[in-house]
């Protein structure tokens, strides 16, 4: 850990106090700064926030952890250990999915950790062409793997708003830089990826559902995003005890060990700046507290419409149309008794992946057949529920707040909507006798708690088969200090990108420092 006196002296604020927020405020206490969080709620992690009640214990927002390794290097930052922080268990199967079909009995398949398992899964599944499907898995996770090789080498860990960003141009033309680039498969998507090498629509809607974790439609998203899968299966999906929750409260017990303030319930209304400089930010009692940069964990379009001043507004819109990720209804649902047949993480599909998606991003409306996410965390810690009942949480994406919904009139018939799929393709008959306790989230709900952009939940789209992967970069072109962190900045959505965005635009801010300081060291 540094403790440099000139570092001390700078004081960074960071607006919203969510999972980025946390991972800049411990990266930068750790390097020796002077931080002060702010978040306008009564408490800190954002949407990984917890629901208490009647017995029961539920995760609010994320509820699947993936790359704990981005944990371990903001843990690191400071030379601590995650597993002094937190326990995490592995999971395996990973998923469990259930496809909505006709005749006796659930189609069921499950999403296993090891390739070698899952191709033996796949090749009892196949329906007669199970040794084809199993080897299109195995040939599409090698892609996949290809795919993360260069989102490490190009893509993590540093500030990125475009292609151009990612690559040094004295090595661009470099022949191992072209054939990564070839590779990437700029053009095609991700939905038509996985079906080059997995032609089961079955098994093909679990690998699309990768795409889900950023809130955006596989036959929009561009192919590097099948990376994902590769960051899953050879990284594994972790269930923290006590929830995802443990894991804000772990990131803000290591940043008040490093020293950094705290200021709930504090919302920042405006970044003052002088010649498009940070100099202040003010909070929504008027108060004004001066710094030398800032890190906005708000979501990035908003930071820029409703903190910055309107030239700067103008700037960021006209660079680019960024579109809204999709929203959700999440059902918290206290069951009196579980269901054996589910695992930790399960997913019932839609019908038809296409007209799904269809309704949820071109259309605007709800899907009539939605795909429904389930997490049933009771057989991995039974302390979230009474003595053999569930703390089920129930997610369904949706479309992101347009002018005409309604949610407190199209809440109550989606609901049933829900509930019926869970019945028949599921298999959670009675779920409604079992209900002992039931709360919501709606898009209307989410865009209120979390000052989110048109409630969606994980920041900006991922469309556009060519620059859909590319989010506003964590580093401001327009306004100097000013840094940008969260599901809405590189390199997206999702626990580990969200955690990485933090990490990025810390250390952005500190090398930023260090070449200013070197620059007027040599012309002094």
């Amino acid at each position: 850990m540094s403790n440099r006196s000139d570092q001390q002296a700078e004081r960074v604020v960071v607006i919203g106090g969510g999972l980025a927020g946390l991972a800049s405020a411990c990266t930068l206490a750790a390097r020796g700064y002077a931080v002060t969080v702010f978040d306008k709620n009564g408490w800190f992690g954002g949407k990984a926030a917890v629901l208490a009640a009647e017995g029961f214990r539920f995760d609010m927002g994320p509820t699947i952890l993936t790359m704990p390794k981005v944990l371990r290097r903001i843990f690191g930052e400071a030379g601590r250990n995650l597993d002094d922080a937190m326990q995490l268990v592995r999971l395996d199967p990973q998923w469990r999915c259930f496809f909505d079909e006709d005749g006796d009995g659930l189609s069921v398949l499950d999403l296993r950790e090891h390739v070698d398992e899952m191709k033996k899964t796949l090749a009892a599944f196949g329906n007669g062409e199970g040794a084809q499907l199993a080897e299109g898995y195995e040939q599409f996770v090698r892609y996949a793997e290809n795919l993360h090789r260069i989102s490490e080498r190009f893509y993590f860990w540093k500030p990125i708003g475009g292609l151009a960003d990612m690559f040094d141009a004295r090595t661009a033309m470099d022949v191992s830089t072209l054939k990564d680039v070839m590779s990437m498969r700029m053009g095609r998507s991700v939905a038509s990826t996985i079906r080059k090498y997995v032609h089961d629509e079955r098994a093909a809607q679990m690998l699309d559902h990768f795409t889900q974790y950023v809130g955006s439609s596989p036959f929009g998203s561009p192919a590097i995003l099948c990376g994902i899968a590769s960051m899953q299966v050879n990284e594994g999906v972790w269930y923290p005890i006590g929830g995802t929750r443990a894991v804000p409260e772990a990131l803000v017990e290591l940043a008040t060990q490093l020293g950094v303030e705290f200021r709930a319930g504090q919302g920042v209304k405006k970044i003052h700046t002088e010649v498009d400089r940070v100099t202040a930010v003010e909070t929504d009692d008027g108060a004004v507290t001066p710094c030398a940069a800032v890190v906005s964990n708000m979501d990035s379009v908003r930071t820029h419409r409703e903190l910055l001043d309107p030239h700067v507004a103008r700037k960021f819109d006209t660079r680019r149309q960024y579109e809204p990720a999709c929203s959700g209804v999440v059902l918290y649902l206290g069951l009196k008794e579980r269901y054996e047949h589910l695992a930790h993480h399960d997913f019932v599909f839609s019908r038809n992946a296409e007209e799904e998606f269809d309704h949820i991003y071109q259309r605007g409306e709800p899907a009539p057949d939605p795909t429904c996410y389930l997490a049933a965390p009771a057989a991995t810690e039974p302390e979230v529920a009474p003595p053999g009942g569930e703390a089920l949480y129930v997610l369904v994406h949706t479309p992101f707040l347009r002018p005409h919904h309604d949610w407190d009139r199209m809440f109550p018939p989606y609901r049933e909507v829900i509930l019926d799929k869970l019945e028949r393709a599921a298999g959670l008959t009675g779920i409604r006798d079992r209900i002992v306790f039931e709360d919501k989230l709606t898009p209307t709900d989410i865009h209120t708690r979390y000052h989110v952009l048109n409630g969606a939940i994980y920041g900006l789209a991922s469309h556009g088969k060519y620059m859909g992967a590319f989010k506003p970069s964590n580093r401001s072109p327009d306004v100097s200090g000013l840094y940008l962190a969260g599901g809405a900045a590189h390199p997206g959505p999702g626990m580990p990108m969200v955690l990485m965005s933090g990490w990025i635009a810390a250390d952005t801010l500190d090398r930023d420092g260090r070449v200013a300081k070197t620059r007027e060291a040599a012309s002094a």
